[in-house]
């Protein structure tokens, strides 16, 4: 497995594999890895001659009041496990090369970032977009593999790569949970075991949701009450939005008639979790 920094390095050796007919799968990700980002270089390597990864903490997707500074850094042991997953190359830039002295250009997400994490999250997915675009400039990969644990942010990269003709296809890979349903994140790790326990209403939310339009409820306002009600005795400290929405626009659906996502977001302590399920009328 090879590692660079460079981007420049990196954009000749993408390309030269391109030159050479292989097929590239790109999966970027902050580092502190899981399962989760394991299953997505497992992907790219069924799917792609060449699985390549990228390991940056991005800082423009971060407020002012988010967890940046303490966001886990474990680079060796991030390296390691890509090693083992058989991943052919890690990008693993310098805050400086990606933001260099003078930057100002910034990307304006698309509308499909306004609802839901975009007013609770100022600026998070203008920092997405633009260091997604900046790695796909520097990976110039055929598919980019990103996870459906959150959600919003593959809608908002599709958006824009459909809205500026970015030639690559992105991926939605099914999230990987626990043994016990909780979605695999690398902010887990700063629940307490109190809190780890109370996190698994997310997960039990989304049953519950999932079991009223089995049994063929089309209410989207009451499977929303629903998710509420066991987030609410899964005693989490804050609810940040429980809504059913359409799959592609993220519009809120008052009447379920297809394939709709449930999306939640909620606080434990001083951590905050995002989960999603996608449910259809049997």
């Amino acid at each position: 497995m090879k590692v660079l920094s460079s981007s420049e390095e990196t954009y000749r050796l993408v390309d030269q594999m391109r030159m050479e007919g292989k097929r590239i799968g790109l999966v970027p990700t902050m580092g502190a890895l899981h399962e989760g980002h394991l299953s997505l270089v497992q992907r790219a390597k069924q799917q792609c001659d060449m699985a390549i990864a990228t390991i940056f903490v991005n800082p423009s997707q971060f407020g002012p009041n988010e967890d940046f500074q303490k966001y886990p850094r474990t680079l060796q042991n991030d390296l390691n496990l890509l090693a083992d997953k058989g991943c052919d190359l890690v990008f693993t830039p310098t805050n400086a090369q990606m933001y260099p002295q003078g930057h100002s250009t910034f990307i304006e997400p698309p509308s499909v970032a306004e609802a839901w994490e975009g007013p609770i999250r100022p600026g998070h997915f203008r920092g997405v977009a633009t260091i997604v675009l900046k790695l796909f400039q520097i990976l110039p990969a055929h598919v980019g593999y990103f996870g459906r644990k959150d959600y919003q942010q593959v809608a908002v990269i599709r958006a824009m790569c459909r809205d500026l003709n970015l030639p690559i296809a992105i991926e939605a890979c099914q999230t990987v949970r626990e043994s016990d349903g909780l979605a695999m994140s690398s902010r887990n790790r700063y629940l307490s075991p109190s809190e780890r326990q109370r996190a698994l209403g997310l997960f039990r939310a989304l049953e519950a949701a999932e079991k009223l339009i089995q049994e063929g409820c089309i209410s989207g306002r009451q499977v929303e009450q629903a998710m509420r009600k066991e987030l609410e005795t899964s005693l989490v400290d804050s609810i940040d939005y429980a809504a059913i929405v359409h799959p592609d626009t993220l519009e809120s659906i008052e009447t379920i008639d297809s394939e709709v996502v449930g999306i939640i977001a909620a606080r434990l302590g001083a951590t905050r979790l995002i989960d999603n399920a996608t449910f259809r009328l049997t």
